[in-house]
């Protein structure tokens, strides 16, 4: 029998998680708290309280410029299709997202990628999200969530290799990563804030596409 991805469970604790973040502001889960698979997180930018890059990186770690070799040449398990594997969308502008089923900020932060996706894809901008959770033993519910939230960007499972390379020590989950047409990593967002994630993650994404001279 084909299970609904909506229980009423998972309704109430999206419900619950939802007025957490409308009182707190960011939110985030720690990825390491029921996915079987990384953690960890750095980038090249500072922390933002309003839900930009939150980034408290270990001193002894540098931020990321670039995608890592081992990012962007690694073949990603992918729900549909060929394998995913991001140096493919060199030149492009691409938003490289870490999220899980399981965690309530990220269902929260989809439905808002999947707008910009629809309204910026057709001026060059591509998106993919990555999963951290166990490829085997998540596989139905990647789907069912791809499906009930009708996510038209790709979507796979990043390897432990891939998530830890890019999280670099904060497991926090959801991450972004905007990568500019020459492949370096703009901006990096982590955790999720419904009034000041979506206006930041637009403004950004819209710089990124006008700086023709990068392409």
């Amino acid at each position: 029998m084909h299970k609904h991805f909506w229980t009423p469970a998972r309704i109430g604790l999206t419900v619950f998680v939802l007025s957490l973040v409308a009182a707190f502001g960011v939110s985030s889960c720690n990825s390491s708290e029921r996915s079987a698979g990384p953690a960890g997180t750095t980038s090249n930018t500072s922390a933002d309280k309003n839900g930009a890059s939150n980034s408290k990186a270990p001193p002894s770690r540098a931020a990321l410029a670039t995608l890592p070799s081992n990012v962007l040449e690694s073949e990603l398990k992918a729900v549909n299709g060929a394998p995913i594997k991001l140096s493919d969308y060199s030149g492009k502008v691409l938003l490289v997202n870490l999220w899980a089923t399981w965690c309530g900020p990220c269902r929260l932060e989809v439905p808002e990628l999947v707008k910009l996706h629809k309204e910026y894809r057709s001026q060059g901008l591509e998106m993919v999200g990555l999963s951290t959770e166990n490829p085997i033993s998540s596989a139905e519910s990647v789907r069912e969530f791809v499906h009930d939230f009708n996510v038209d960007y790709r979507i796979g499972w990043a390897t432990s290799d891939v998530a830890l390379t890019l999280m670099q020590g904060q497991d926090n989950i959801p991450q972004s990563f905007l990568i500019s047409r020459d492949g370096r990593i703009l901006k990096r967002f982590i955790g999720f804030s419904p009034i000041n994630t979506p206006p930041l993650l637009k403004r950004a994404i819209e710089e990124a596409l006008n700086d023709k001279g990068k392409a």
